[in-house]
């Protein structure tokens, strides 16, 4: 299998500019569908699924080479190759939104911008930094996920895309969390949101947006500061939204961010 069906790619629009989508934990391509077309008229989007998500290769999930985000970055830099574009526009959402920050530091000739959704370079407190978790917290909830992937998707996930978010796509993102392996999941999740890659932001030389929502529990609008602060010459935007998922729950804003970044080229 090559490495377009490998990640299920799909791509459609047109323009001479290309923006590569990127999912987060737990959802796969299918979450970007109310924000992707609305760039399609002037830009090539393509869309992806992370492997060991959506309608990817899961037999392509290897637990020595995903035990660390190490192996999504190459997974994508590999994608990007394969797609042969120019420079991208890489929006990421949540952790891959680091994936692409450590991909466009290893190769950046690959990367026109990065635009950053609901990232976080760690989740967990340190002394003045806020991440949104205590260590100990952190780890019940884990604990909670490696007992009862099923359990802990129906019982967290509702807190984590936020209050305002309609019932239907609620609904929809835990089925969505509910379809990954869940020995993939648990792993994952620890790769995730065990990291700490605050040191490497400052080697960050690609223009970069953050993006993040006033109220969200897993990667507070305070991170999304600390990001600007330590990535030279982003931008950032928070989002009046709450929860983890904008591009869901808040789309029309999270378009109209992207285009006032894009316009700024």
């Amino acid at each position: 299998m090559d490495i377009l069906q490998r990640h299920h790619v799909s791509t459609y629009g047109s323009g001479e500019k290309a923006l590569v989508f990127a999912h987060g934990f737990g959802t796969d391509q299918q979450a970007w569908r109310y924000v992707a077309p609305a760039f399609a008229a002037r830009n090539q989007v393509v869309l992806f699924d992370l492997i060991g998500a959506g309608r990817s290769d899961k037999t392509a999930y290897d637990f020595s080479r995903h035990q660390t985000l190490d192996g999504y970055v190459n997974d994508l830099l590999e994608l990007l190759r394969a797609l042969q574009l120019p420079k991208v526009v890489y929006i990421g959402h949540s952790v891959s939104g680091i994936i692409g920050v450590l991909a466009a530091i290893r190769e950046p000739a690959l990367f026109e911008r990065l635009v950053l959704l609901a990232a976080s370079p760690c989740y967990i407190n340190d002394g003045d930094y806020i991440g949104g978790f205590d260590t100990a917290d952190l780890e019940e909830a884990l604990g909670f996920l490696d007992r009862d992937y099923y359990g802990w998707s129906h019982a967290m996930v509702p807190g984590i895309v936020g209050g305002d978010m309609r019932s239907e796509l609620v609904d929809e993102v835990v089925s969505s969390f509910c379809e990954v392996d869940p020995a993939i999941a648990r792993q994952f999740a620890r790769a995730t949101f065990l990291s700490d890659y605050r040191t490497e932001l400052s080697k960050l030389r690609i223009p970069t947006l953050v993006v993040q929502c006033a109220q969200d529990t897993v990667a507070p609008s305070v991170v999304g500061h600390y990001m600007h602060a330590n990535l030279a010459g982003s931008k950032l935007e928070i989002l009046n939204t709450t929860g983890h998922y904008p591009h869901l729950n808040a789309p029309v804003a999270t378009i109209s961010s992207v285009e006032r970044f894009l316009a700024s080229a």
